[in-house]
């Protein structure tokens, strides 16, 4: 067994498309229209989907804006250099929640992110 994707629901595709790809590096893996349902897929990851986890950005057609809720909690992605990419990310127009530094009680470098419909993204440093 294997994870195989998270799903979001989106309520502007087009934005989180660009923050996913262009902001955190990601690859527009497959997007597909289905009009009978009045939605759209679209799946972002770092590579191939028959090896690597992917995140499905699900937008139904007139959907703009979803109560995130209380019992999400995060995405995490692994960098090289919290404080780097999150410098990265602030340069493209991204928002930084937390910065970058130890986490509490401990001594792994992470930060939060936001993406453009609100979801947490937390960044771990690789350990060396």
């Amino acid at each position: 067994m294997r994870l195989l994707h998270t799903m979001l629901r989106t309520g502007h595709l087009e934005q989180s498309i660009d923050f996913y790809t262009n902001t955190l590096g990601m690859k527009l893996l497959r997007r597909k229209d289905y009009p009978e349902g009045k939605f759209t897929l679209a799946f972002v990851g770092y590579g191939d989907e028959s090896e690597n986890t992917a995140i499905e950005l699900t937008y139904n057609w007139g959907v703009e804006k979803y109560d995130l809720g209380t019992g999400f909690g995060h995405i995490a992605i692994e960098v090289d250099d919290v404080y780097a990419t999150c410098e990265a990310i602030k340069q493209r127009g991204g928002t930084v929640m937390r910065e970058a530094g130890p986490m509490m009680h401990g001594t792994t470098v992470i930060a939060f992110i936001r993406d453009p419909d609100g979801y947490p993204i937390e960044l771990i440093g690789k350990k060396q």
